[in-house]
């Protein structure tokens, strides 16, 4: 893919979701980085309704390793495996009490050593909490740049990162990272995408497919309609 056809799902995205943002409701580090380990395979509306009372009731690591795992799992329980994030949970505040003290490391390489912290949680923190550029890939990121062609299509989630790193400037990862979370979640879904009204089907393989089969089996039924 050429960058003038980057450039163009880069402004595209722009226009239609300016104000993309992080959706998961945090007032810090420490905050964000709890509601993004609830958050895997969990939807972010369903996190931040937990995390409205579960962050009235615990502001630092030291809240956390004070009460019991099972206390905590009933805090979370609406959240799904909820008993293995509690677990994480423990675990990752006794780590930041004994070791940065009580307060989340701001380089990437610490963060991906807390249990329960992958590299897309860590690419939120860093991107969302200090402000350091990151991609972070989710299942919309991952799924909207393979429709795009921005990827290719057996690409692992690391190849997604590191391929849209690439292509698109440094400056505008974070926000990038955003907009196509808005674009997966609100326009180009998983079941049922907007193809039909899409300003990004002349660029879109998927859509383009899409389309094509819903012309055929309307063509199908018209005939089929016409002979009776």
């Amino acid at each position: 893919m050429n960058s003038a056809t980057v450039r163009h799902i880069l402004d595209t995205m722009e226009n239609m979701f300016p104000d993309a943002h992080c959706e998961l409701l945090h007032e810090n580090a420490f905050e964000l980085t709890i509601a993004v380990l609830l958050s895997a395979q969990c939807s972010d509306a369903t996190v931040n309704k937990v995390t409205k009372d579960l962050f009235q009731k615990y502001k630092t690591p030291q809240d956390y390793v004070s009460v019991s795992i099972e206390e905590l799992e009933q805090d979370i329980r609406r959240i799904g495996l909820y008993r293995n994030k509690a677990k994480h949970i423990h675990n990752l505040c006794r780590i930041l009490i004994e070791q940065y003290g009580g307060d989340v490391p701001e380089a990437h390489d610490e963060l991906v050593k807390l249990p329960g912290v992958g590299r897309k949680t860590a690419n939120v923190v860093v991107s969302n909490a200090f402000g350091v550029p990151a991609i972070a890939v989710d299942t919309h990121v991952e799924r909207v740049s393979k429709r795009l062609g921005l990827v290719g299509w057996d690409d692992s989630v690391l190849e997604v990162e590191k391929k849209l790193m690439k292509r698109i400037p440094r400056e505008e990862w974070t926000l990038t990272h955003h907009r196509l979370i808005f674009f997966g979640r609100y326009h180009c879904k998983a079941q049922n995408p907007q193809c039909q009204v899409c300003p990004l089907l002349d660029v879109c393989r998927e859509g383009k497919k899409r389309m094509k089969t819903s012309k055929v089996r309307k063509n199908k039924e018209q005939t089929a309609t016409s002979k009776k």
